[in-house]
């Protein structure tokens, strides 16, 4: 029986480069909010032989998010990997300076739909399955207020969710990627050498390992 991965946040950057080095081997549950690119995704991953259930879906939104779950319990019965590569990136700015819809959507994305996909997720992994998050050392880092606190906190509800999981299941994984030419890190640094960073198919090669082992 095919395995199946949810992917929230599999549009573009790592998130569609893990659900293309995972397409041989799993069913792709692709949540993203650009249509366009959730159908590019969908060409490549039947390029590749795989197959793509794709969920057009805004995380921040609870009702969706209770659809979508209630949608693979009533297809699959159940899920063996949470991908959770989805999140805001502010715009940077001043700790004194951080604009308050900036700090409201940031909470919104990165700490309450990840709160709430955590508690929808977990009885679909049961025991056996397996979340993994994606940390990010930037926290604290000047200008990265808003961004490096509730990234922060979305790592902190994983790491809980982890100690909590250790002996009943899910298994719970937080790994850091290198950096990456995405578009999330070119709101950061629009003037950088894109070609010194790690590309997104080379560090879903080097992270699915870990993920898989």
């Amino acid at each position: 029986m095919t395995k199946t991965v949810l992917i929230t946040g599999a549009s573009r950057g790592l998130g569609a480069a893990l659900a293309k080095a995972l397409a041989p081997t799993h069913h792709i549950i692709a949540v993203g909010k650009t249509v366009g690119a959730l159908e590019e995704l969908d060409d490549a991953i039947q390029a590749l032989g795989g197959h793509a259930t794709l969920a057009p879906m805004d995380i921040s939104i609870d009702a969706a998010m209770q659809q979508l779950c209630r949608g693979i319990f009533d297809r699959w019965g159940n899920l063996d990997l949470w991908l959770h590569t989805a999140i805001h990136a502010a715009p940077l700015a001043p700790a004194g300076h951080i604009g308050p819809k900036d700090l409201a959507k940031s909470m919104t994305i990165n700490i309450e739909a990840t709160a709430r996909l955590i508690a929808y997720v977990s009885p679909l992994l049961g025991q056996n399955g397996q979340a993994v998050f994606f940390d990010d050392p930037r926290g604290g880092a000047q200008f990265f207020g808003a961004y490096g606190a509730t990234k922060a906190a979305q790592m902190a509800l994983a790491r809980s969710w982890q100690a909590e999981s250790v002996k009943t299941g899910p298994k719970v994984s937080i790994l850091t990627p290198a950096p990456m030419p995405t578009a999330t890190r070119a709101r950061f640094y629009p003037g950088e050498d894109r070609a010194v960073l790690a590309e997104p198919a080379a560090e879903a090669a080097r992270l699915l390992p870990m993920i898989l082992g």
